[in-house]
């Protein structure tokens, strides 16, 4: 177990690049499986939810060659449609690997993927999906198996709720099939995007991707690719809330604008003095006011990785500002390690938080809950004045490539112990 030994209280200053989105390249990865050429990914992050795909892959019968920041993956050798247990509970995102299985082989089996503990989360709508696209499904305990037949005419499907992995999943399936395939109430994320743009170059034909209707026509056989992973939105929004909170003057490299349009909106109305221009977006020293109602919600609405990360953005801003995340139940349960640090929040129930600025945070001892919330921590222990500690910082590694290192650069003091 590694921990951060943080100390702060100090302005941070300089340039930060944003990384690859983790939330895209796991199912572009994922989309490997649909063919036996070879498939190269670049700007993949160096982060442990790409290692655990690799390993899931590889166990699958895949090569995988991992180099930098390019991952090179060839599934000729891809003969099992089992994935292996152990590996699929640590990641949650390895739901995506049953669409191009089931796609491959007409068959797939899964176990109940795993992942951070914020809330329910159902495959309900993935097997709804599937079962709409002609498959049927078998669950024995905690294994889905699922079975499809060779698909012969067109079809339409309605998702019970715009998921992104139940979306990629519906195109990846769709796309190993020679027929016309439209996904109604799509996600539309810039991730889904992504996706869709490596199955357009591999052959299948996508329209409507970035909308929440969207129609694809696959093929009976797909090629290799070349594709480039695109920056994470989550992480830029990180980044501009971290420096805010800092009251520092620093630079973001690899912005996307039109993916942070929430984001930047609610920056703007929080007071954040911010510009952006070729793809940088600086953040400057700033007086910070409360806005009040921060509410996640369906793309391209705020969304909910970002709620704890604004939550402690709140607790800088002058005034009461209520978060309500619905999507999540365990989302706001880093709560009481705020509270301990000194800010002043009520918990109203497990979906909203009412934080009342300006707080003054002190260091403590904490262990990182999940992903979103742990570094959500580090950015506390970065305004607070004195050391921090925060234990189980492989959660954090799965989401945020050497964010130590990187937060170094920009005048952080902060130290991995391993």
């Amino acid at each position: 177990m590694s921990r951060f030994i943080i100390e702060g209280g100090h302005p941070l200053n300089g340039e930060i690049e944003v990384a690859a989105n983790k939330n895209a390249v796991l199912p572009m990865m994922a989309a490997a499986l649909l063919t036996d050429e070879d498939c190269f990914l670049d700007n993949v992050p160096a982060i442990a939810d790409v290692g655990a795909m690799v390993s899931i892959l590889a166990d699958l019968g895949a090569t995988v060659e991992h180099v930098d920041s390019q991952v090179k993956i060839n599934c000729a050798g891809v003969s099992s449609f089992h994935t292996p247990e152990n590996l699929v509970e640590r990641l949650r995102a390895s739901i995506v690997l049953m669409g191009p299985l089931l796609a491959r082989f007409g068959r797939a089996n899964m176990h109940h993927p795993g992942g951070d503990a914020i809330g329910t989360r159902s495959i309900n709508t993935h097997m709804h999906a599937f079962r709409d696209m002609g498959a049927r499904f078998e669950v024995d305990d905690n294994l889905y198996s699922a079975f499809a037949p060779p698909v012969r005419c067109d079809r339409n499907i309605f998702l019970d709720e715009a998921s992104v992995t139940a979306t990629e999943n519906a195109l990846m399936f769709a796309a190993l099939q020679p027929v016309e395939t439209v996904i109604r109430n799509a996600a539309s994320e810039p991730h889904v995007e992504n996706l869709a743009a490596l199955l357009a170059d591999m052959g299948a034909h996508v329209d409507g991707a970035g909308s929440n209707v969207i129609c694809i026509r696959g093929r009976d056989r797909l090629s290799g690719v070349r594709g480039r992973v695109w920056p994470d939105h989550v992480e830029a929004g990180t980044f501009a809330a971290l420096a805010a909170a800092c009251q520092g003057t620093v630079s973001i490299k690899n912005v996307i604008p039109g993916h942070l349009d929430m984001v930047l909106l609610t920056l703007e109305r929080m007071g954040v003095d911010f510009s952006i221009a070729d793809g940088v977006m600086s953040v400057r020293p700033s007086e910070l006011r409360a806005m009040p109602k921060i509410q996640t919600g369906i793309w391209p609405a705020f969304p909910t990785d970002l709620a704890s990360i604004f939550l402690v953005l709140a607790t800088q801003a002058r005034g009461m500002t209520l978060l309500h995340d619905w999507m999540y139940e365990g989302r706001m349960f880093f709560v009481d390690k705020l509270v301990q640090m000194g800010a002043n929040i009520v918990l109203a129930d497990p979906h909203r938080a009412v934080i009342a600025g300006i707080s003054q945070l002190r260091g403590r001892e904490f262990v990182s809950p999940d992903i979103r919330a742990g570094i959500a921590l580090v950015m506390a222990a970065l305004i607070a004045s004195g050391p921090s500690q925060i234990d189980l910082i492989e959660l954090i590694d799965r989401g945020y490539e050497r964010i130590d290192v990187r937060l170094q650069g920009i005048g952080a003091e902060i130290q991995r112990i391993d």
